[in-house]
């Protein structure tokens, strides 16, 4: 693998012929394209790719919030990039032959803004989540009109809802209104405050498991 400062028109990526331009550790890398194998993957190459597939597939429909809100950008990664490293380290749980999230640990953002203070999460009306907590303004960076927003999932259906927002820090109590469908589904949940410039976001809450009325 060489490195360079400038090509003929500067860095590229991408393949041009038999060699691979890249950008790695802030600079510009050249290598040949590897060979081709007809060997099976390993068992544990195996395991990774299922993890990354699975971390990517669960992900993607969150990138509105987890692509902007997951920590700052460093060097090349994006937050995307850092929540998805984060959850196939830490938020996969390996079942017998098969791999599923660890909802707990699943994050929807990474930040130090102040996040959810005694959040309840119930469903007493039909079609209806209601989301009460704490109105924390004050609280380090927090303040009163902070955008909050919230994550929905009913993995039976491989179905999400996203709320950006659902409503403000000083609200203290939202309805999340739920497709008619979903009743007697189990939805997971999650929230989070962001500041309303889109700079800062505290790291976000689990809220648990409930089933829809």
């Amino acid at each position: 693998m060489g490195t360079f400062k400038k090509g003929i028109l500067g860095g590229f990526r991408g393949k041009v012929g038999s060699v691979v331009g890249a950008r790695w550790r802030g600079k510009y890398v050249m290598r040949s394209l590897p060979e081709t194998e007809d060997r099976p993957p390993t068992e544990g190459q195996k395991k990774v790719r299922e993890r990354f597939s699975l971390v990517a597939r669960f992900l993607n429909p969150m990138k509105p919030i987890v692509g902007k809100y997951f920590g700052q950008k460093q060097g090349d990664k994006s937050p995307f990039n850092l929540a998805t490293s984060y959850h196939i380290r830490e938020a996969v749980l390996e079942v017998g032959d098969d791999f599923t999230m660890d909802y707990p640990k699943v994050l929807i953002s990474k930040g130090d803004l102040s996040g959810l203070q005694s959040p309840t999460l119930t469903a007493t009306v039909a079609n209806v989540l209601q989301l009460e907590y704490t109105d924390n303004t004050g609280q380090g960076f927090a303040k009163a009109e902070d955008p909050l927003l919230v994550v929905l999932y009913v993995a039976s259906l491989s179905e999400y809802q996203l709320f950006t927002p659902a409503g403000t820090r000083e609200e203290t109590s939202v309805n999340l209104p739920l497709p008619p469908y979903w009743s007697g589904m189990e939805i997971n949940a999650w929230a989070t405050f962001v500041d309303i410039e889109g700079k800062r976001a505290a790291t976000s809450t689990y809220l648990g498991a409930v089933t829809a009325v």
